[in-house]
């Protein structure tokens, strides 16, 4: 009978955006579900699964999310962009109503020309 390797537990991590600017630079629009961008050190590969406690601004939930690693910004990057990975959300409940949320909160400042934490 063949052994079937361990699962690997999806890794936890936090986030708390306080400004609305902030929220824009880690938002990511253009994965499929949308996206939110972490800085974190650690290391991650492409398409491994994440869970994330994220916190919006003035909301008294954190919104609990799972997604997986659809972007990678190594340490030294070009134009200074911060270490870290973008999470693309989940087509599940939770990740809809992050990306409703967050579309929300800026609403009007989406297709702005500001640099992001990404492009």
């Amino acid at each position: 009978m063949p052994i079937k390797p361990p699962t690997a537990r999806p890794s936890v991590l936090s986030l708390s955006i306080n400004s609305k600017s902030a929220l824009y630079a880690a938002f990511m629009p253009m994965l499929k579900n949308g996206g939110i961008f972490i800085p974190t050190p650690r290391i991650y590969a492409l398409g491994d699964e994440v869970f994330m406690l994220l916190s919006l601004m003035d909301e008294p939930a954190k919104l609990p999310i799972v997604g997986k690693v659809a972007w990678i910004t190594p340490a030294n990057a070009q134009n200074n962009h911060p270490q870290g990975i973008g999470i693309q959300f989940n087509a599940d409940e939770s990740g809809v109503e992050a990306k409703r949320k967050i579309e929300g909160i800026l609403a009007g400042v989406l297709n702005s020309s500001r640099p992001t934490h990404t492009l």
